[in-house]
């Protein structure tokens, strides 16, 4: 796993190294960081790095000096560096004049200046340092029209200028950079929203935080992580030992959400799967290892319940939900699921508070459910799941889990590709399956989100496709996270 740390732990932690290491040496460590990154992108294109040309985008501050003894440091390696100061008032001072001592030269971007402007039109590679962690708000005018000239690669300091590094928000023009370097950690503006496409590729540089960071405030599962906790048969395994999933879900208007659902937690475990409801013929001729049956009185045992998906939001929906979350076992609730519970708040009192629930919203269920998401998707998913007693997986391009505790979890897409109709129901058939083999239903919410984004990637491969071909990729999608484990073991 790895960690993402709010902005004031951050701070927190380097007020407390700055007890023991001056603040100017933990700058040169992080500009060194950015200077040795910048490096390698240069010589990935030509195989070095002499005579190429560095622009220095150069805000008042830390993050601007970061720019600027990066610029010194590449200056070292033979790059030819300009800085375009666009504060030159409340520039970094000593990393200014670092970056003269070493060759480098220096361009004020005022109004119209061409000189800015073609320092960084021409350059092979622009750092942004315009704003650090304290900014907030969109880039400015100037600073925008300079980053609209970007033309080679773009290095971000720490974080994109306009990025909040809090949420991942943007209000406005903002970097988008094609590697960020950051230090210490991730921040929150990295894998959140729109700051995580706009980060590009994250390298962590370590300058020393180490354990004054504490314990991660939101953390990343990697595919190997999600490999080792994936539930597959032991010797002593049976259909029943490795859980039995129920799928309440479809109707005579939809049944292929019954068929999507049911089908992905057949593919994602080796246990059995249940289904009830009147979409069973449809179900069974897709599915023939499914034992289906029209009604949910006759279900059977099982070990977790996947309901909502294409359910219908009338009276019988009520009651299949209902008798569902009356059974005492961990539920997966999605779709009109959500929504019924969002208009008949009596159905909550049906369900004992202590039997796990996972609530697997979009943005305008989340909104009928518990208010409107806002701009802070972390806390909206805290502030719901505190509310339910419940994990809520808030669905969106980073993907969102957190869990009554305040513990949280994101899995970052690689592309848009399940943004499909049905991709949904896919996803709460995969959180059903591993609820009923017995995973903690934070990490396996946390778990099916990034399988279900990787078969949405394999099946894909650059075109797009339907709920169907994404659900055919989940067994790759396992072996692959599985395979992922299996090396890093």
């Amino acid at each position: 796993m790895r960690g993402v740390w709010a902005v004031e732990r951050v701070r927190d932690a380097e007020r407390r190294v700055f007890e023991r290491t001056p603040e100017a040496a933990l700058m040169r460590r992080a500009a060194f960081a950015v200077a040795v990154r910048s490096a390698e992108l240069l010589a990935e294109q030509t195989g070095g790095t002499s005579g190429r040309r560095v622009a220095l985008l150069v805000g008042a501050g830390n993050n601007g000096g970061d720019a600027l003894w990066a610029g010194a440091f590449l200056r070292r390696r033979g790059v030819a560096v300009t800085a375009v100061l666009l504060a030159p008032d409340r520039v970094h001072a000593e990393g200014l004049a670092a970056l003269l001592r070493a060759g480098g030269r220096r361009v004020v971007a005022s109004g119209d200046s061409e000189a800015a402007r073609d320092a960084v039109a021409d350059a092979d590679l622009v750092i942004d340092g315009i704003v650090g962690l304290s900014g907030r708000g969109p880039l400015r005018p100037d600073a925008e029209a300079l980053v609209d000239a970007v033309t080679g690669l773009l290095v971000a300091v720490d974080l994109p200028s306009g990025v909040d590094p809090d949420t991942g928000a943007v209000a406005g023009p903002a970097v988008g950079a094609d590697v960020t370097v950051t230090f210490g950690g991730r921040k929150p503006g990295h894998v959140l929203a729109e700051g995580a496409v706009l980060s590009g590729a994250v390298t962590v540089a370590d300058i020393g935080l180490g354990e004054a960071l504490g314990e991660p405030d939101i953390v990343l599962l990697d595919p190997a992580d999600i490999g080792a906790l994936w539930p597959v048969p032991g010797p002593e395994d049976d259909k029943y030992t490795q859980g039995v999933a129920g799928v309440a879900a479809g109707s005579a208007t939809y049944p292929g959400a019954a068929v999507l659902a049911a089908g992905a937690a057949v593919l994602a475990t080796s246990g059995m799967v249940r289904y009830a409801g009147p979409a069973a013929d449809a179900v069974r001729t897709r599915w023939p290892e499914i034992v289906a049956t029209g009604s949910i009185a006759d279900a059977g045992r099982v070990q977790a319940w996947v309901v909502g998906p294409g359910l219908g939001t009338g009276a019988a929906g009520r009651d299949v939900l209902a008798h569902v979350l009356d059974q005492g076992v961990p539920v997966c609730a999605d779709a009109d699921a959500i929504n019924l519970l969002a208009s008949t708040p009596e159905l909550w009192d049906v369900r004992d508070p202590e039997t796990p629930l996972v609530l697997t919203p979009h943005d305008r269920e989340f909104a009928r459910l518990a208010g409107e998401v806002g701009t802070d998707r972390v806390a909206a998913a805290r502030r719901a799941a505190e509310r339910y007693n419940a994990v809520v997986l808030l669905k969106g391009h980073t993907t969102v889990v957190a869990a009554p505790d305040g513990r949280v979890l994101v899995n970052q897409a690689r592309g848009a590709w399940p943004a499909t109709a049905g991709s949904g129901d896919v996803l709460s058939g995969l959180i059903g399956a591993l609820l009923a083999a017995g995973m903690d239903p934070w990490l396996a919410a946390g778990c099916a989100a990034g399988v279900h984004e990787l078969a949405g990637d394999l099946a894909a491969d650059g075109a797009p496709i339907g709920a169907s071909a994404l659900l055919r990729a989940v067994p790759d999608a396992v072996r692959r996270v599985r395979a992922a484990a299996a090396a890093s073991a």
